[in-house]
């Protein structure tokens, strides 16, 4: 048997590649042998930090009588859905379509020509809880396509059909100031005031509502508005989803306090929650958000960077096999380490319990206070983190995708300006400079690379529009020119490439010239991490704050026609649009731009601090960008000019001028 997956640049695809099933990767050439065995294809899609997938692997994949199975029945395909989005946007929304539900490890099988006729996701090894063994359904599906084939076939093409009418563009809708104002009233509404962040368990870190409510505060004022922001911030920060020893979140909660995560750490969400804590600490000045700003950018560099100079994905769920074992303590543990004065007082101020958190007695550490004593607290944290460091690890799956490092790379950008850490300007750097020479390839991006070795996927709508975000956000860290005319470029294709030609401001999330799947992905909603199109529209807003007049009004009518196209979608579930609400609001504030001419570290600092988050701030010599075109010094002093709407004030040289313009 042939061993397809042991070349792959994915680690989710290796896990698989010692399996006894006979593996292949998405290839046309997996569903030529489908079509001349006449065989279904059995689609298995996950991710290397999936607990699931790691489950179904091992009661399932690894079995050999399931594993021959497969092989005499089926063609089967493993899919990094982390490597292939398009792929699993157009499985996922067969699988919702079919169940009501969707998530990871995603099983579904197809007609030879790519065409679903049954999807699901985990299958137990024995019946539960009314859902067939893996195994029963393997014979199901095989008795099926040997009796009724055609019949499968023609339900199969039907509902292809069907879900190519329904994901069609959404008709233009305005969001304007009463959307915007209702968005904020159903998310009140959904919001859980006793433990935050909103409905029940499980419970997701809603980073790009939670941005939306802070420019939304900030443009109106809205006291609700930064309420649902601070107690959600605060929850998260105290919670077990919060790792407490070395910094950065976990995907999500399983409860609905944010005591117990699972434990797989993504690298979007850390990024976009470092945007979050940065922006509050702007808008607070707390101690508490500075901290968790600050340990979650530590994290990212430490534990996310690659000798290359990137972010990796994530760190796994599990450690060995088992979920959560490098993270949890029981007071014995503690007591052990910090011996009984401390490890008591560890104990309460964690929330170590003889019961127990978590599993088997083991609590997650929480942390719901601050600590009265800051010395102690620091060494008690130093001690117990050396310990844990000598535990059995997670693994880490250290595939660099072009959209997630877009993401690190503006929030390490603004959080580095922000909080004065170059070193953090200058990974993100490094991380674009990776991105820039090795990714594009042939002047087209490509999404993923691993040990410097660039894949072969195409890169797709997200990966364009978050990469352009993040060199505009490392042009106004810089002053490098370099980065803005890098993201023009991104834009531009993007623009050309990616535009749906029937609906002006929709697009799709793969190029003209990708491969056709079943039907064309374009999924506007923002879930996990921005849509495509909303973080296009963000990136489009931005430019045309920061380059000339003509290309400006372009970008900009490029962005509202965009953001029109989701009005439906945040009037009625504005926690799926929170990124589009995010530039909604920006576009309301109006562009603000802040041109700093001259070495003056006193105005950009209080530019930095004091401009709103849809403002761009760009400091440089006159002339050596477009936004600082034609501002000259006044009086051989370095000046901050401040715009609203392209039409700038008279130029200001104090620090308390600008605060009043900004103002």
């Amino acid at each position: 048997m042939a061993n397809r997956l042991a070349e792959a640049t994915s680690p989710y695809l290796l896990q698989h590649a010692d399996n006894p099933v006979d593996w292949w990767p998405w290839c046309p050439e997996a569903f030529a042998e489908a079509a001349d065995r006449d065989v279904p294809v059995l689609l298995s899609i996950g991710y290397a930090a999936c607990h699931w997938c790691h489950v179904m692997a091992h009661e399932s994949f690894e079995d050999d009588d399931t594993a021959a199975l497969m092989n005499r029945h089926f063609v089967n395909i493993k899919v990094d859905r982390e490597e292939r989005p398009d792929v699993d946007a157009v499985y996922m929304t067969a699988t919702q379509a079919m169940t009501g539900q969707g998530g990871w490890p995603m099983t579904c099988f197809l007609t030879p020509l790519g065409e679903p006729f049954h999807c699901g996701t985990y299958y137990p090894p024995r019946p539960q809880g009314g859902m067939p063994s893996f195994k029963q359904l393997l014979a199901a599906i095989v008795e099926a396509w040997d009796q009724r084939s055609d019949e499968v076939r023609t339900a199969a093409g039907k509902l292809v059909a069907s879900l190519a009418r329904h994901s069609a563009a959404l008709p233009s809708s305005a969001v304007d100031n009463a959307v915007l104002d209702g968005a904020v009233a159903s998310l009140l509404g959904d919001f859980d005031r006793r433990n935050g962040g909103f409905g029940s368990a499980p419970k997701f870190p809603p980073s790009m509502v939670l941005e939306f409510l802070i420019r939304h505060h900030e443009r109106t004022g809205s006291v609700e508005a930064l309420s649902i922001v601070e107690a959600t911030a605060d929850a998260m920060a105290g919670g077990g989803i919060y790792d407490q020893l070395a910094g950065g979140f976990a995907r999500y909660s399983v409860d609905a306090s944010w005591v117990v995560p699972h434990f797989e750490k993504m690298l979007y969400d850390n990024a976009l929650l470092l945007g979050v804590y940065t922006h509050l600490t702007r808008l607070t000045d707390s101690p508490t958000y500075r901290r968790v700003a600050v340990e979650t950018a530590e994290f990212l560099i430490r534990d996310l960077g690659t000798p290359e100079g990137g972010f990796a994905s994530s760190l796994d769920a599990d450690t060995e096999g088992v979920e959560g074992l490098t993270y949890v303590w029981t007071p014995a543990q503690l007591t052990e380490v910090l011996g009984e004065e401390d490890g008591a007082w560890a104990a309460t101020l964690f929330r170590v319990t003889p019961e127990g958190t978590f599993e088997h007695g083991t609590s997650t550490l929480q942390l719901l206070e601050d600590p009265d004593d800051l010395e102690r607290f620091e060494g008690v944290r130093s001690r117990l983190s050396a310990v844990r460091a000598t535990r059995p690890q997670p693994g880490r799956d250290d595939k660099v995708v072009a959209a997630w490092n877009g993401l690190t790379i503006t929030a390490l950008a603004q959080a580095g300006v922000y909080f004065a850490r170059s070193e953090w300007i200058e990974a993100a750097g490094r991380a674009a400079d990776l991105l820039l020479t090795l990714h594009l390839v042939d002047g087209r991006l490509r999404r993923t690379s691993r040990d410097g070795q660039v894949g072969t996927s195409a890169g797709v709508l997200e990966d364009y529009a978050c990469l352009a975000e993040g060199l505009l956000a490392l042009h106004q860290a810089t002053g490098e020119k370099r980065w803005l005319d890098a993201a023009v470029s991104l834009l531009d294709d993007a623009l050309s490439r990616f535009a749906d030609p029937d609906n002006v401001g929709a697009f799709f999330d793969t190029a003209e010239d990708a491969e056709t799947l079943v039907h064309r992905p374009a999924d506007p909603s923002d879930n996990a991490s921005p849509s495509g199109a909303s973080a296009l529209a963000s990136a489009l807003l931005t430019a045309s704050a920061l380059i000339g007049h003509e290309r400006a009004s372009l970008y900009r009518e490029a962005a509202e026609q965009a953001v029109s196209r989701a009005g439906l979608l945040a009037a009625r579930a504005p926690r799926f649009a929170g990124h589009w609400l995010g530039v909604a609001e920006a576009l309301a504030q109006g562009p603000v731009q802040v041109a700093i001419v001259g070495d003056s570290p006193a105005l950009l600092a209080a530019a930095v601090h004091k401009a709103h988050g849809g403002a761009v701030v760009l400091a440089g010599e006159p002339d050596s960008s477009p936004l600082l075109a034609d501002r000259p010094l006044v009086d051989g002093q370095a000046a901050a000019y401040v715009c609203h709407g392209y039409v700038c004030d008279r130029p200001v040289t104090s620090v308390e001028e600008l605060v009043a313009a900004l103002s």
